[in-house]
Formats: C-alpha cells, sequence, structure tokens
C-alpha cells in the first residue's frame, strides 16, 4: 500500500508546483510528499530531498525513487540545507520548500528506534542514529533542575516536577533502558492522567525533542530555507504540535511585516522595507476523512508563505 503523507493534497497545492521548478522535501520519510511533487514535475524539473535519518535514506522508498534523474536524496538536518542547496546550484532558485515537522511514522513504528511508549525498546530516540546521546544516557547523567526544564518546556508537562524526582530516584537504583520502563515510572509518578493521551506522552516528546535539537533545528531550517527560495518561492511547513506551530507562525509573521531602521528618526517611507515573505491564506487542518483515517493528522497545522 502506498504511503500517503498527512495533508497530502493540500501541501502539494500550496507548493503551486510548476513543471520545470526546484523544489526541496525537507524530511524525506518514506517519500509520500516526494513521490507527489514528482508526479506533477516535468522532464527538466528537479526534486532535492533530505533525511536526517540514515534509515530513510537506506529505504526501500529511498531506492525507488533514486531511478528517477530528477530526484536525489541527500543525508542531513534542517540546519544543513543552504549548505547542500548550494552545493547543488540551487541558491536563491528553490521554486517550493516542504518542511514536514516531528517525528516520522517509520521511526515510531519501529520499537527499536524508542520513540514509542506503548511499545518495548531500548530507551534511544535519536533521530539520527549516528550521533549525540541517546535519551538512556542522558537521563542518566542530566541534572534534576535541567530535566524539569526540560520537561515543562518541551512537554508542556504539568506535573514535570513530580516526574523529574522520580526518574531522579529510580536511577540512583538502576538504569533507565527501555520505554517501557520509564513509561511505568512516569505512570506511577503523576497524581492522575488525562483522559484521552497517556501519561508519558508529554515527557517523551520532551526528551526526544532535546536530544535532536528539535526546535533549533526547525528555526535554522526556517530561516535558510527563505534564502534559498527565489522571488514568489513557495514555504510550506507542517507542524504536529504548538512548540513547533509557535515557531513556524512567529517566523512567518516576523518575516511578513513591514521593518524600518530604529536608529533612523522620524521615520520616512523609504526607511521602511517589505519583509521577505507574505503570508498565504490560513492555516490549514486536516479534514474529517482524513483524521479518521490516520489518526496522526488530528494535530498537524499547515502553514504557508510566498517569497517576496
Amino acid at each position: 500500500m502506498e504511503h500517503l503523507s498527512v495533508l497530502y493534497e493540500e501541501s502539494l497545492q500550496a507548493l503551486d508546483i510548476k513543471p520545470g521548478g526546484w523544489y526541496l522535501d525537507c524530511t524525506f520519510g518514506r517519500g509520500g510528499h516526494s513521490r507527489g511533487i514528482l508526479n506533477l514535475l516535468g522532464e527538466s524539473g528537479k526534486l532535492l530531498a533530505f533525511d536526517r535519518d540514515p534509515d530513510a535514506i537506506d529505504s526501500e522508498y529511498a531506492r525507488e525513487l533514486n531511478t528517477d534523474s530528477r530526484f536525489s536524496l541527500h543525508y542531513g538536518c534542517f540546519s544543513q540545507l543552504a549548505e547542500v542547496v548550494r552545493r547543488q546550484g540551487g541558491a536563491g532558485a528553490i521554486d517550493g520548500v516542504l518542511m514536514d515537522l516531528g517525528v516520522s511514522s517509520p521511526q515510531l513504528d519501529d520499537p527499536a528506534r524508542g520513540f514509542s511508549f506503548l511499545r518495548d525498546g531500548p530507551l534511544d530516540m535519536r533521530m539520527d542514529g549516528n550521533s549525540a546521546l541517546t535519551a538512556a544516557q542522558w537521563l542518566a547523567q542530566v541534572e534534576e533542575k535541567e530535566l524539569v526544564r526540560v520537561l515543562f518546556e518541551y512537554g508542556e508537562e504539568r506535573f514535570a516536577r513530580k516526574i523529574a524526582r522520580a526518574i531522579v530516584e529510580a536511577r540512583r537504583k538502576t538504569p533507565l533502558q527501555t520505554t517501557l520502563q520509564l513509561a511505568k515510572l512516569i505512570e506511577e509518578a503523576i497524581p492522575f492522567r488525562d483522559k484521552h493521551k497517556h501519561p508519558a506522552t508529554r515527557t517523551f516528546q520532551a526528551i526526544r525533542i532535546e536530544i535532536n535539537r528539535e526546535l533549533q533545528e526547525i528555526s535554522d531550517g526556517l530561516e535558510q530555507a527563505v534564502e534559498m527560495l527565489r522571488p514568489e518561492g513557495r514555504l510550506v511547513v507542517i507542524s504536529f504540535h504548538s512548540l513547533e506551530d509557535r515557531i513556524v507562525k512567529r517566523f512567518i509573521r516576523a518575516e511578513s511585516g513591514r521593518k524600518y531602521n530604529p536608529g533612523r528618526l522620524p521615520v520616512k517611507e523609504e526607511d521602511i522595507e517589505q519583509g521577505r515573505l507574505k503570508t498565504i491564506g490560513k492555516a490549514i487542518r486536516a479534514g474529517k476523512e482524513e483524521m479518521r483515517d490516520n489518526p496522526r493528522a488530528r494535530s498537524a497545522v499547515m502553514r504557508v508563505a510566498e517569497k517576496r
């Protein structure tokens, strides 16, 4: 069965794909968006795709699309976007950039990756298995105060202090090594649970964001994406939780407003510059049918901007 990414039709429409255009898919995953873009490109069109996960680079989905001469797949994260595009000669010539944020379905579905609190596996959580500390290594050394900050800021976890205290006390007796071990500890630490959300959801999200530097990667990627776009090129970003969407929303808003040099007073019309972007439409969410077929789509928010 062909994998269709979240907000598939909506994102392709938002990119406003030109047959001879040059596009970036910044999160290849299973290649759903990439396949859709290639279907709309002509013979002279190009698609550069990225992924920081070696499993995505070596997947059957990648091997399938690598036979297309219009397509090239590159190992790297959002913060390396500009470097790769410049090597390909595409700086300032890109017609559209798609960023599909957060953890991918293949990562969640594989217990060995350690992203899921519903399946037992090693506490890893690295998007790039070749770098950084695993979640288990980070939890073994992080100070309690810093752990509280991460859980509160990145997980918006109201029981951050209780969970952090439980983790620190537990690791004194035995190392935290598996996902279910951590999930059970969290369940026992909190006084009560939400009706529709697993008690470990926010903590797992927070740890994953921290060890993968996800929010900094998003900020770096947005800035570099705008630099690589040609005038009238589209930036399309799909977020899956409020922290991601807040960064995207604020970035687009800041780059869409009029700016002036505060050192020049009084302000003259010629001192006021347009931002680099203009917002296209309102935030888009998945429809009822997609949310029914794909529960992950329920939290998805897509924002679109165009380079001036």
